[in-house]
């Protein structure tokens, strides 16, 4: 239920500039604090402050590990699905051939379509109606090629062909709705409200130990929120994988397509 108070941004260009003007924001608010403060305060800087800021940026640091953890986990095993479920796929396609006529045509014809709605943008659309269109036609044409392997079974009930061809077709069906979880298994948003939280409150803790020194360097405490900004974004890049910059490969979708072509 939390999730649907921080929906999440399908526009990675968002994402990314998104987490900058945070981390930039509470940077620059921590050092006009700490510009304030050490007006009125000469010895304003200490070792506990020192070592305060070393706590709060060791925070975000394990904070910001444990979410790319959690992200990129999600991705391997979005990554290995097309691969299985492509394997499975052909595994369906070879013991076609062994079916008869006119059985074996049109199961070829229905496989090809059905990897071809799986490269299609729509299955990987972030779009709710889009991908439910797409998984709607995605359990028609299974069910057509479920109605084959009937079709044959029921001309030969003892037929080895058969037989193997419907555990294939049964471990493909299998494979999809796989993949469906995996899609939808992503890093809960209350995860990233927690992160971006801990990075403003750790960025500003560094910028206000600046603003309070002498010097009062902007420069290194920008180039340190400007990195944090990246491995977030980058983070929930990864997490959406599918419609943003760092994507999961379809690469044996397509090999499997030319073959079967």
């Amino acid at each position: 239920m939390f999730d649907q108070f921080f929906p999440s941004i399908t526009n990675p260009w968002i994402g990314y500039v998104l987490s900058g003007a945070i981390v930039l924001a509470a940077a620059e608010c921590g050092h006009l604090i700490g510009r304030w403060w050490q007006r009125s305060h000469a010895d304003a800087v200490s070792a506990d402050m020192l070592t305060l800021e070393g706590a709060a940026l060791g925070l975000l640091a394990l904070m910001i590990g444990f979410t790319f953890s959690m992200a990129l986990n999600r991705f391997d095993v979005r990554l290995s699905g097309v691969g299985k479920e492509a394997n499975a796929i052909a595994t369906t396609a070879l013991r076609a051939r062994l079916l008869p006529e006119p059985q074996a045509s049109q199961v070829k014809n229905l496989l090809k379509e059905y990897v071809q709605l799986r490269l299609d943008p729509a299955s990987l659309s972030r779009n709710p109606e889009e991908f439910g269109q797409t998984v709607a036609y995605s359990n028609e044409l299974q069910a057509k090629l479920w109605q084959q392997a009937v079709a044959v079974s029921a001309a030969d009930p003892h037929s080895i062909p058969a037989g193997l061809f419907v555990q294939a077709l049964n471990e493909m069906i299998d494979l999809q709705e796989t993949r469906l979880g995996a899609s939808r298994n992503r890093v809960p948003r209350v995860v990233f409200v927690l992160l971006y939280g801990v990075a403003a409150v750790s960025i500003a803790f560094a910028g206000y130990v600046s603003g309070l020194g002498h010097r009062r360097r902007r420069v290194p405490v920008a180039i340190m929120a400007l990195l944090v900004a990246s491995v977030i974004g980058m983070t929930d890049d990864i997490d959406r994988s599918q419609s943003g910059f760092i994507a999961v490969s379809q690469r044996a979708m397509h090999s499997l397509k030319d073959s079967l072509e």
